[in-house]
C-alpha cells in the first residue's frame, strides 16, 4: 500500500513538472530562442512580473518587487550541482561589472540544506540568495528543478526578459544584462 502511495505521489509530481514545462513552452514560442538556447522576449512580449519572495539564506526576508526600477538577474542553484559551482565566478564577475548600472543579482537555492547552501556561497558570491528547498519558486517560474542551473533576467518593470537554462559564462551573460539594463521602461524612465 505504501509503495502505491509513493508511486502515485511520484506520478503526480512528474505530471506537475510536465505541465509546468508545457506552460514554459508557450512562453518560449512567443519569444525568440537563440541557437544556444537563450530565450529572449521583446518588451512587448513580456508577461506580468512574477512573484518572487521568501526567506534569505542568511536570515530575513526578501521580495523582488522591492527591486523595481532595477534589472534583477535571478539564478537558480544548488550546492550539489557541478555546473552551478562552475558558473559561480562568472555570475559574481557579471554582478560586480553591472551593479553600477542599476543591476542586482539574486540567487535562489533549491533542494539543499541551509548549512550546505551557506558553505557553497561563502567566498563565491556576494549577492543574496533565497532559501527554497522545495523548489516552489523554480516551479512557479517554469524552471523544473532538474534543469538547474538556470538564470532569469527581469527587466526594470520586473517582467521576465531572458531565460537561460544552462550554466552561464560572463562573456555570454554580461552583454545580455547590459542590453536589458539599457532599455527604457514603458514609463519612460531608465
Amino acid at each position: 500500500m505504501r509503495a502505491r502511495r509513493w508511486t502515485a505521489g511520484l506520478l503526480a509530481t512528474v505530471a506537475a513538472v510536465a505541465l509546468a514545462g508545457c506552460t514554459s513552452q508557450s512562453q518560449e514560442k512567443a519569444c525568440a530562442t537563440t541557437s544556444d538556447g537563450v530565450i529572449e522576449c521583446a518588451p512587448d512580449e513580456r508577461s506580468a512580473p512574477p512573484k518572487i519572495s521568501g526567506d534569505l539564506l542568511t536570515g530575513g526576508g526578501y521580495d523582488v518587487s522591492q527591486a523595481r526600477g532595477q534589472v534583477v538577474v535571478v539564478n537558480f542553484w544548488g550546492s550539489w550541482c557541478a555546473p552551478c559551482r562552475a558558473e559561480a565566478d562568472d555570475l559574481e564577475a557579471t554582478y560586480q561589472a553591472t551593479k553600477g548600472s542599476g543591476v542586482t543579482f539574486l540567487g535562489i537555492n533549491i533542494q539543499d540544506s541551509r548549512d550546505k547552501a551557506l558553505a557553497f556561497e561563502e567566498g563565491r558570491v556576494t549577492y543574496p540568495s533565497l532559501f527554497d528547498p522545495p523548489s516552489r519558486l523554480a516551479l512557479a517560474l517554469d524552471i523544473p528543478p532538474n534543469t538547474i542551473p538556470a538564470t532569469v533576467v527581469l527587466d526594470r518593470e520586473g517582467r521576465v526578459a531572458v531565460v537561460i537554462r544552462a550554466a552561464v559564462k560572463q562573456e555570454g551573460l554580461q552583454p545580455i544584462v547590459e542590453r536589458i539594463a539599457a532599455e527604457r521602461s514603458s514609463s519612460g524612465s531608465r
